[in-house]
Formats: structure tokens, C-alpha cells, sequence
């Protein structure tokens, strides 16, 4: 046998001479803490990206503006939207976010908060931080424009159960460091009811303080308890690392350097924390927060100036979901991506794939979902073993997601949903729902009397309520499943048999002339008049192979054979509903910051559309 000996030599040769161990496996360290192994990435040029969704996400908008009848919207008429936080307390869903008349940045600002007990039902919004009252005499510093609100993070549950919310104000169009005023906080009552303001802690970059503010400083406060919780808060360093952002501590409040913008983190199995800021930087902790590592850039990470959300799921897994692009004024798709260990991340799937026209002009109005936020480890764990986010969308709406876990792309075996055993506006297994307030998607009790149905409905001039079934991806499929109309001539249904793309194969429409077709090719063929209030039912043999075809059979009767498909596509797994017409603009084109007028009709409800689905079945 051959020395190694002169091997070993060259070995350590290289590696003194490099001062590099002899160990490259540097993932999992400070050198880089996290690693996306995935490969798949993004096309840009679709909403979807052309991933694989991430099974039974419900999405659902809990907000949409509304300039001409602010009564549609809770009395405020204002429609820039943005920076949403969530938080579960005694049985109820918080969300709060930043409001301004048009533009980010741009005074005034407040703050506003709505409520659930379910995630699907939401409340009007509620003025939580007012636009900023200042005092008499004092005046906006030279080079500000006003006043505005900014902040990273909105509740604090404290040991004792105390429901603390917050914001931060400052001056437009720069609220960071000498142009912020400081940081308010108030406290939710069991009740609903909301106590006074109180600044936590004024700007350490000004001299602003309890003589020259608007609000009193917490100290002042008779209540005992909530104080306590206000200094609990202001010494759990993880929590107030999410305030670095606009106050740098320059008086010590800190330690360590900024890791960057817009912090998240979770606490992996060994203890150590991993922090996570915007433009993929991240760094590792191993003293609770005190210290970070110097904060690297995770090349395997792309993102751009959208937040990426961390934490742990229910099932001892890990999460980040986030943009996947570098481009700011474009961020969709919203993405999610998992681990065991926290360390190596894999299965790129798809949260949120829609991006629905932006009704109104704003500047920085970034197109698609933004600024994802989960719930804040410490601000409750609502029932069920999901993951909950909240973002804005187009920086103008509102949402929320629910993302069962564990996090999963395939689905085996076969589909017969009849959706009976379930309860009405529950959740609904294994389906993908996207449900504007306008376009609704729920199971409700059928018009027969009989069991329960699938409702789709819309009465949205710009969006359309959408419901995806995925199932066993495969080469020889049947389908089968019934629908009816309840509209008496307004509103399409566009039924989709797609592949793990995105593509659609198979197309299948309802016009809102109530005419059913299906297109062979290129070709547009009819089938027949569809009466509302009246069950029918498709049946589909699929065989998705290059130059592959369908049968298709409307009520028993056979209608063709051997249909070409629209697109040559290797598989299928998708079952779409959708009230709307497919889109993909805005595009990666699409100008972002040109003035335009609103939309016309934007804040006018059009005439309902209401589709119901029924007793699904696909079988291999």
C-alpha cells in the first residue's frame, strides 16, 4: 500500500498557508449560519414563480381600503397600508399596521389594529396610535415635513399575561435615529378596551423627553402591573432588538453592532440563536441576544429590501418565509422555505402566489405580498399546528395566511371531498383558498339542504376568489366534480387542471353569459348553456404526457375524445377554481412609481357571483 504521508503534508501545507482549517464545512457557523440546498428558484415572470404550493394555505384579506366610502372600511379612507404585526391573546387574532393617506413616508401617519376570533372574520379597524398630536410651541425640526409612524414590532405578552401593543413616532419623510421622536406603548384590556398612551422610550439620538412630547413616559402610569410589564418588555433583549432599526441606542441600550434592518430570529436546538435581517443577513447568538456575530450575507438566500420572517413551527421544524427576489419595488412571490436543524433549509414552496392590480397610486407602493410577519414567539400560539403570517399586499390590503405544518408539496392517495363533515366558514383540509373580503371562499350548507358545499363568490370589480385542490401527481388522471351557478348572469368560473408549473393543460370556462366551453389546443370549443341553480358535473380523463389529451364528459354525456391539451406538460397535480381570468401583471415591467389615476370602479362592489363546488374526485 502507498503513504498517505505526502498527502497529509499537502493537506496541511494548504491549509497553513491559506489560514484556513482543513474543514470547508463551514454551514451551520458564523461564517454561514443558515443554507437554502433546495436549487429550485423563482420565474420571475409569473405570480406563481412556477413553485409547488405549500398544501392547504389559507389566505385570506383582512383589510381592503377604500378611498370614496371609507364606511366600507371601518370609516378610514386613507390607502397606503403596511408593516402589519400579529399577535394571539385569550382567544382573539391581533393585527396591527401602519396607515397613511397615499404614500409611504409621507405624513400624516397612524396606527390601526383589527381583530379575530377565528382568522377568517375580521373586525373594522381601530385607531390604536393616533397621527401625532404635538405640544403646543413645539414645531417640526428644519429638513422634516411632519409627522409619521414606524416600527418593526407591535405586541408584548407578558409573564403576567398583560397585553402590551406599540409603535413608534417620528418625523417624515425620515423617521430613523435624530428624525424619530420615540416609542409609544399602550396596553389591551381583557375587555377589548385600550389604556392611555405612554412613551417606553424616547429617541436616544435627540433630546426629546417628558417635557417637550405628546404623551407621558410609562413611569407615570398608577397602574403597578403595567409598568412591570413595560420594564419586563424593555429588558428582553430579543424583543427590543426588533426596535434597533430606528434607535441605535447611542445611551448603551444596546450591545453589540446593528445586524442589520427589520430583525427576526428563532432559538435552535443547541441554544443558540439565529438572527435574520433583510437583504439575507443573518448571525448567530450564543448569549440569548446579548451578542451577535459580525452579520454575513447568506449567498444561497436572495432577497432584496422585503422582511424575511424565521421562527419555529409546531412541529420542532424551522421556517423562513420571504420574497425570493432582489428586485425592492417587486416582491412576489411569498415563499416558504424549512428545516430540521434550523441550519440546512430545503423544498422551496409557494404561500402566497396572487398579486392582484394595485387600485391605488402610492409611492413605494412595491408591487405584491409585503413585509411578512409571523407571530413573535411569546405572543401566543393559537389553536392548531399552523403557522400564521400577515403581510400587506401592493402595500394597500391587508392579509393573513394560515400554513398547516409540517410543511408539505405532495398529496398521496386518492381525492373525494364532499366537503359534509365539515363546519360552515371552517377551515378546509388540503385546499388552497385565497379570499378577498370582496370574493369569499367558504364552505357553506347546499341549496339542497343536504350536506355542505364549496362557495365561491365575488363582488370584486379588480380580484376574484380562488380554490386549489392538490393531488397525486401523476400521468393518467381522472376527475370529476360538480358545480352550479347561482348567479343569474354575472361572474365566470375558470376551471384549470395545471402541473407543478403552473401551467394549464386543461382549461374549462363559464362566461358570465352562463356559456360552458373548454379549449382543445388552441381552439375555443362550446359545450352548452348552463341554467342557474342547477347541478352539473364534468368527468375527466387526463393522460398528461408530451402530446398528451383529455376526454371530457358533461352530465354522462360524452362530449370528445382525444382533446389536445393546451400545453405539453410531463405531469398534473392542481385542480383550480378561479372567479376571474388568469393574470400575471402587474409584471417584473410593470412601472412601479409613474403617477396613475386609481382604478376606475375601484371602490364599488359589482353585481355578486356566487359558484358552488361539489363532491370532488380524483382517482389514478
Amino acid at each position: 500500500m502507498k503513504s498517505c504521508l505526502p498527502f497529509l503534508c499537502f493537506l496541511v501545507y494548504i491549509g497553513f498557508y491559506s489560514h484556513q482549517p482543513l474543514s470547508m464545512a463551514q454551514t451551520g457557523s458564523i461564517h454561514e449560519p443558515v443554507r437554502y440546498i433546495g436549487g429550485t428558484s423563482i420565474d420571475p415572470d409569473v405570480h406563481e414563480g412556477r413553485l409547488r404550493y405549500a398544501v392547504g394555505v389559507e389566505s385570506r384579506q383582512t383589510l381592503r381600503v377604500n378611498r370614496t366610502q371609507p364606511e366600507l372600511a371601518g370609516g378610514f379612507s386613507w390607502t397606503y397600508s403596511h408593516a402589519s404585526n400579529l399577535a394571539y391573546w385569550k382567544g382573539t387574532f391581533y393585527q396591527q399596521y401602519l396607515s397613511n393617506p397615499v404614500d409611504e413616508h409621507i405624513a400624516p401617519g397612524q396606527t390601526l389594529l383589527i381583530r379575530s376570533e377565528d382568522g377568517r372574520k375580521w373586525s373594522d379597524p381601530e385607531m390604536l396610535f393616533p397621527p401625532y398630536p404635538a405640544p403646543e410651541g413645539v414645531r417640526i425640526p428644519e429638513g422634516y415635513d411632519g409627522y409619521m409612524m414606524h416600527q418593526r414590532m407591535g405586541f408584548y405578552v407578558s409573564s403576567k399575561e398583560k397585553m402590551l401593543t406599540l409603535a413608534f413616532y417620528g418625523h417624515s419623510e425620515d423617521p430613523f435615529e435624530e428624525g424619530g421622536i420615540g416609542r409609544v406603548v399602550r396596553e389591551i384590556n381583557e375587555d377589548g378596551t385600550f389604556g392611555p398612551i405612554y412613551f417606553i422610550r424616547y429617541s436616544s439620538h435627540t433630546e426629546w423627553n417628558e417635557s417637550n412630547t405628546a404623551f407621558p413616559f410609562y413611569q407615570q402610569s398608577t397602574d403597578r402591573a403595567f409598568v412591570e410589564a413595560c420594564e419586563e418588555l424593555l429588558d428582553h433583549i430579543l424583543m427590543t432588538l426588533q426596535w434597533r432599526d430606528e434607535d441605535n441606542g447611542l445611551d448603551g441600550f444596546y450591545t453589540g453592532e446593528r445586524g442589520g434592518s427589520a430583525f427576526s430570529y428563532y432559538t435552535r436546538k443547541d441554544g443558540k440563536t439565529i438572527g435574520f435581517w433583510k437583504r439575507s443577513m443573518t448571525a448567530i447568538s450564543s448569549d440569548g441576544g446579548e451578542t451577535f456575530s459580525p452579520s454575513v450575507k447568506a449567498p444561497s438566500l436572495t432577497m432584496a429590501g422585503g422582511k424575511v420572517w424565521a421562527q419555529q413551527t409546531s412541529d420542532s421544524r424551522y421556517a423562513l418565509v420571504y420574497n425570493p427576489i432582489d428586485i425592492d419595488e417587486y416582491r412576489y412571490p411569498l415563499i416558504t422555505i424549512s428545516s430540521d436543524d434550523g441550519i440546512i433549509f430545503d423544498d422551496m414552496l409557494l404561500v402566497q402566489g396572487e398579486v392582484p392590480p394595485r387600485r391605488f397610486y402610492g409611492r413605494w407602493k412595491d408591487f405584491g405580498p409585503c413585509y411578512v410577519r409571523g407571530i413573535v414567539e411569546g405572543n401566543g400560539n393559537p389553536p392548531g399546528e399552523d403557522m400564521w403570517l400577515t403581510y400587506s399586499m401592493n402595500k394597500e390590503d391587508m392579509w393573513v395566511s394560515r400554513v398547516p405544518t409540517p410543511l408539505r408539496h405532495a398529496v398521496t392517495g386518492p381525492v373525494a371531498d364532499d366537503f359534509d363533515t365539515l363546519p360552515p366558514f371552517g377551515v378546509i383540509p388540503d385546499w388552497n383558498i385565497y379570499a378577498p373580503l370582496w370574493a369569499p371562499v367558504n364552505v357553506v350548507s347546499s341549496p339542497s339542504e343536504k350536506g355542505m358545499v364549496l362557495e365561491l363568490g365575488d363582488e370584486d370589480p379588480y380580484d376574484y376568489a380562488r380554490a386549489i385542490r392538490v393531488f397525486e401527481e401523476g400521468q393518467e388522471v381522472r376527475l370529476e366534480w360538480e358545480f352550479m351557478t347561482a348567479s343569474t348572469g354575472n361572474g365566470q368560473l375558470e376551471m384549470d387542471i395545471t402541473d407543478r408549473y403552473g401551467n394549464r393543460p386543461v382549461r374549462i370556462l363559464l362566461d358570465e353569459e352562463r356559456n360552458l366551453s373548454y379549449w382543445a389546443g388552441h381552439e375555443k370549443k362550446m359545450i352548452g348553456k348552463v341554467e342557474p341553480g342547477e347541478w352539473h358535473k364534468l368527468s375527466l380523463q387526463v393522460t398528461a404526457k408530451p402530446y398528451g389529451h383529455f376526454s371530457l364528459s358533461w352530465n354522462g354525456k360524452e362530449i370528445a375524445d382525444t382533446i389536445p391539451l393546451t400545453v405539453a406538460v410531463k405531469s398534473i397535480e392542481r385542480l383550480s377554481f378561479r372567479t376571474g381570468p388568469y393574470r400575471d401583471l402587474p409584471g417584473r415591467k410593470t412601472p412601479n412609481e409613474d403617477p396613475v389615476p386609481p382604478l376606475p370602479g375601484a371602490d364599488e362592489k359589482v353585481p355578486l357571483a356566487r359558484f358552488l363546488i361539489d363532491n370532488v374526485t380524483i382517482t389514478h
